[in-house]
């Protein structure tokens, strides 16, 4: 795969959200808002890239053994960097993403990266692929958070956008509308990739 074809599977063909369908928990939490959702998509974004870079870097000194626990423990070394920086200068986005900050240790796309990618290759092809998967991932979520955000709120990033006319449909911000829109958007996605794939 070329170096740009590396960077790009992130944004569409491999899209975490849209394609694979992981990390679906902090998405369906966190994106009622374009605010939470900047902020959570940039937290694993920094995640991501770090360890990946890391994980790299680490990959033929790590027993195999061993290897899963070592990975989680490099996650956590900048989820906490992530938590501690957020808490300090962004003290109300950090108490509004509260414990799924946390969670990013956990998250499936972070550990199946270092897993699957970054302990397999290079550390330039292991950023491109950092990069990629969390820039997908934070577009995934600001798309997501677009729409509930306007509809439940009729708000985008917390102005007015809609009017003052506009009733707002309240299930958009609650956990309900996070399944609905979630499946309307990777229902429109497969529906593009079969129209592109029959075209060819």
């Amino acid at each position: 795969m070329t170096l740009t074809k590396e960077f790009l599977k992130g944004l569409y063909k491999e899209n975490p959200v849209f394609r694979l369908m992981l990390g679906l928990c902090p998405v369906l939490a966190t994106s009622t808002s374009v605010n939470n959702a900047i902020g959570m998509g940039s937290a694993t974004l920094f995640v991501l890239l770090s360890s990946n870079i890391v994980v790299s870097l680490i990959r033929k000194a790590v027993p195999g053994k061993i290897r899963i626990p070592v990975f989680i423990i490099v996650i956590a070394t900048f989820v906490t960097i992530v938590e501690m920086v957020m808490a300090g200068f962004f003290p109300a986005l950090s108490k509004s993403l509260g414990n799924f900050i946390s969670l990013i240790v956990v998250n499936c796309i972070i550990l199946g990266r270092a897993e699957a990618f970054a302990s397999k290759n290079s550390v330039f092809r292991s950023i491109l692929d950092g990069l990629g998967m969390g820039l997908g991932f934070a577009l995934a979520m600001i798309i997501i958070a677009t729409f509930r955000e306007i509809l439940g709120n009729g708000t985008w990033l917390g102005i007015p956008v809609l009017g003052e006319s506009f009733n707002p449909i309240t299930i958009f911000i609650l956990s309900p509308g996070a399944f609905l829109t979630i499946g309307y958007l990777i229902g429109f996605f497969n529906w593009f990739e079969s129209r592109r794939l029959a075209g060819k």
